[in-house]
């Protein structure tokens, strides 16, 4: 069970939530040094397990071969470096292209468990609110697309349990080719399905007058005390964590030789701030569930 809305970090103002998203992802998504890396799995991969509890196992799980096979292939592709561990098909097998192939897989990882938590926060309702005045088309455009993952994956599944039951999907004893062709009409199924249901939603939309006057939420949101403390903390940790790689403390080169800083001196105050910053929904939710015990003890 989903327990997003259980979730004190997914109470906060949809700014706070979106700021600390755009913070996280991007960095997640520019910087390749191994131990803010691990870092961002490691506070991604908590927090995506806080909010779907054991389901989350599951996907985090699934990451794991995807990680390997990401990493291991690298080399095969890419020979350069000048560290040789072995030949492989006659091709030098080099440690820097191993460890490149391993920050390019992380970064991957990184993204999934935070797109993962972001799509359990940040619902369409509370992004609509956001900037559903600013940039109407744009933001029921955006709103659709994030969507789209989920829905298609359920969608799929619906088609999937309706074939079985009258007969027509692939079993565990069909050949290659029946199932290929089960899937492709699974596939055409679900591209209809997308592509009306979008002109749908689009007429529905411009009938009911969307974007052409200032819309209303039907849930209001207000900036609180902790919402605005909420954001200080991020800008600030956000400010350190970029001054801090402005000098060159995630610095990490895998070509032509393999350089990593060191985690030592100054550069520590930049991966503080980032541990500091990536643990804020994760702090909230278990300060709010400690509080939640310790009301509940004393009925």
């Amino acid at each position: 069970m989903n327990t997003s809305k259980y979730d004190a970090f997914s109470k906060r103002h949809p700014l706070v939530n979106f700021l600390f998203f755009i913070g996280a992802i991007g960095c997640g998504v520019v910087i390749q040094h191994p131990a803010y890396l691990i870092a961002g799995v490691m506070g991604g991969g908590t927090y995506y397990l806080l909010l779907n509890g054991k389901k989350g196992w599951k996907m985090i799980l699934g990451m794991l071969p995807m990680f390997v096979i990401l990493t291991v292939i690298n080399p095969l592709l890419n020979a350069y470096g000048v560290t040789v561990l072995f030949h492989l098909f006659g091709r030098p097998y080099t440690l820097e292209a191993l460890m490149y192939g391993a920050a390019i897989a992380g970064v991957f990882v990184v993204m999934l468990l935070w797109f993962g938590c972001y799509n359990a926060v940040l619902t369409s309702d509370k992004f609509t609110s956001l900037f559903g005045n600013l940039i109407p088309a744009l933001s029921l455009l955006l709103v659709m697309v994030l969507r789209m993952i989920p829905n298609f994956i359920r969608k799929a599944k619906q088609i999937i349990g309706a074939r079985k039951s009258i007969g027509k999907g692939a079993g565990d004893e069909s050949t290659t080719k029946e199932k290929v062709n089960d899937g492709m009409t699974v596939l055409s199924a679900l591209t209809d399905w997308a592509l009306e249901g979008s002109v749908i939603t689009g007429d529905s939309m411009r009938a009911r007058g969307y974007g052409t006057a200032k819309r209303t939420s039907f849930q209001i949101y207000r900036m609180t005390a902790m919402d605005w403390t909420l954001m200080g903390m991020i800008v600030t940790l956000l400010f350190v964590v970029i001054a801090c790689g402005a000098n060159g403390s995630m610095t990490a080169t895998f070509t032509p030789d393999l350089y990593i800083a060191p985690i030592t001196g100054l550069n520590t105050l930049g991966f503080i701030a980032y541990c500091a910053f990536l643990l804020i929904p994760t702090a909230l939710h278990i300060k709010e569930a400690i509080q939640w015990h310790i009301s509940r003890s004393k009925i």
